[in-house]
């Protein structure tokens, strides 16, 4: 296939939010950030899987997000984190869940694809494999933030009586990163990475590291990361039901993101969304939220951020 002009879109999460400017302007600052991160590996003719974990790097090194530094705390005080790349072109996927200490739980995800002959690593196993890889490991204190640790004592303070289940997180923002990427080549792919939820149980793993649920890839259709209350998207089969509506219904990518958004996934209750690109280079940033953190960078254009509704970048 010939050359292609390059898109690249990421997010950072998903959910209720309040506008003010204040507030939302490091945002679009970071999420600026992660799409150069990505758009100069496209840039010099790269990979779109390089560029997604480019991307999803950049956003798991900012304390802003619930990915990486910054993620949010487990029920007993601490992080444990997921992530997930997949390659449209070979079909390839990696993902690891329920690990600590990882600086870049995305760039483990991308070692159990390329070297570990497995798709999914969780736990001791995925984290021996990280420091076998030579991954760069952190304490605990680099995960850490203030803000992070409040909203995990809100939470426990509001528990209903024991058995009851604890709301996922107070503020209804669902935290999660990604990235989705068409390269100059054609190809296609996508990479996800979470700290899950506040006050999760140990153990807990989301839709981030479920190939099929929050993330997927196939050069035929579509490239698709979800953010949002992680269960429903793994019930509804989500990321992958965008792709068989393209593939088996012939559906466009501007129809068949939005039915799976606003169609069964809210029909169960699931609140979120998901970007995506297909083989076109057409964006698709659909959610059922107040507001999704997202942006869109083409190729010769310049970055655009959004956080609302009313906000369109990439159309």
């Amino acid at each position: 296939m010939g050359h292609v002009p390059f898109v690249i879109a990421v997010h950072g999460g998903a959910g209720t939010m309040s506008p003010d400017p204040a507030i939302e302007a490091p945002y679009h600052f970071a999420l600026k950030a992660a799409l150069a991160a990505g758009a100069a590996v496209l840039e010099s003719g790269g990979a779109a899987l390089d560029a997604v974990q480019a991307a999803v790097v950049s956003l798991e090194d900012c304390p802003l997000f619930n990915a990486g530094r910054g993620s949010v705390y487990t029920a007993d005080a601490r992080h444990e984190m997921d992530a997930a790349v997949m390659d449209g072109q070979r079909l390839a996927a990696g993902a690891v869940a329920c690990v600590h200490g990882v600086r870049n739980p995305v760039a483990l995800a991308r070692s159990v694809l390329e070297a570990s002959g497995h798709v999914l690593m969780v736990g001791e196993g995925a984290q021996c494999f990280a420091q076998q890889m030579g991954l760069a490991m952190e304490p605990e204190a680099y995960f850490h933030t203030d803000e992070r640790l409040a909203e995990l004592r809100r939470v426990q303070q509001q528990r209903k009586p024991a058995g009851m289940q604890a709301p996922p997180q107070e503020s209804g923002h669902f935290g999660t990163v990604g990235a989705v990427a068409l390269d100059a080549g054609g190809h296609l792919a996508a990479a996800v990475s979470t700290g899950g939820l506040t006050a999760k149980r140990a153990g807990r793993v989301g839709d981030s590291a479920v190939i099929g649920a929050g993330i997927y890839a196939n050069d035929l259709s579509c490239a698709v990361v979800a953010t949002g209350t992680g269960e429903h998207f793994i019930r509804t089969a989500a990321a992958h039901d965008v792709h068989a509506r393209m593939a088996y219904r012939g559906q466009t990518l501007q129809e068949a993101a939005p039915d799976v958004v606003f169609g069964e996934l809210l029909r169960i209750g699931g609140r979120g969304g998901l970007i995506a690109v297909d083989a076109r280079g057409e964006v698709s940033m659909p959610f059922n939220t107040s507001g999704m953190y997202r942006g869109v960078q083409r190729q010769g254009e310049a970055a655009c951020t959004a956080i609302f509704q009313d906000e369109a970048p990439g159309r």
